[in-house]
């Protein structure tokens, strides 16, 4: 990845910043985006540590429509043009379908799709006109296979999967590759946040080993596998794949 530039959205913490360093360490100039400046400080000074591109934060709430434009206009002018997008942004949110208000829906919608519709919209021109870029958008397996309880989550995912297949008929012809990496179970701070949610006496790598055993692999997934995949799908190396759907998730979807 030596010389491309490259946005990843919700990249300061867990599955984007994973993304963001095994992208720098590839080469690329890595703008990692995310909402609170003192985390992309400390994202920013670990990665630096082996980055093989330069590294830089840049403070953006990818649920306001008014702040993506200049987020986006500030990475072109400190890194160059954006060959690649990785659309990360965004948290797992389920809820039994009765309990979900419109403020709810309309929250999810915003952040997950809609920030990663208007992100791309700014970069897709740049990259059809230089015939080549990379967009991957991450989602997770409920966009395959939702699970009852799953929305608004599962509903938002599978709209971006849909996004995802039209972005890359439209873009094919221009060199533009467009994929979709779907989350099964990975150790990452989300999963972090769950066990200190479930108030129990249960250590953290128990509860993470737990959890793996219903998985047929029979173990969670880390987070570099994941940015692994997505760097492949981010070089040249993914250069004849495009318009997919690729569960990232050791057999646990009952959906290919």
């Amino acid at each position: 990845m030596d010389g491309r530039t490259a946005i990843v959205t919700g990249g300061s913490m867990g599955l984007g910043r994973a993304i963001a360093q095994e992208f720098a360490r590839s080469g690329a100039n890595v703008a990692m985006v995310a909402r609170r400046q003192e985390v992309l400080d400390e994202a920013k000074a670990a990665l630096a540590i082996d980055a093989q591109g330069k590294v830089e934060g840049f403070v953006c709430d990818m649920s306001d429509a008014a702040a993506i434009g200049p987020m986006f206009e500030s990475v072109g002018q400190t890194l160059g043009p954006v060959d690649v997008v990785v659309n990360n942004a965004g948290s797992s949110q389920r809820k039994p379908f009765l309990e979900i208000t419109d403020a709810m829906w309309e929250a999810d919608l915003e952040l997950k799709l809609f920030g990663a519709i208007r992100l791309t919209r700014l970069a897709f021109p740049g990259m059809m006109e230089r015939r080549w870029g990379r967009i991957v958008n991450v989602l997770n397996v409920g966009a395959k296979a939702p699970p009852a309880g799953g929305a608004p989550t599962a509903v938002s995912r599978a709209a971006g999967m849909a996004l995802t297949k039209v972005l890359a008929g439209e873009g094919a012809p221009h060199n533009v590759l467009v994929n979709a990496l779907l989350v099964g179970r990975i150790v990452s701070d989300q999963i972090t946040r769950r066990h200190a949610a479930a108030d129990t006496n249960q250590s953290l790598e128990a509860y993470i080993a737990e959890a793996g055993e219903a998985i047929p692999m029979g173990r969670m997934g880390t987070a570099q596998e994941f940015a692994n995949i997505a760097t492949f799908l981010a070089s040249n190396a993914g250069s004849y794949i495009t318009g997919t759907a690729i569960n990232v998730d050791g057999n646990l979807s009952p959906v290919v």
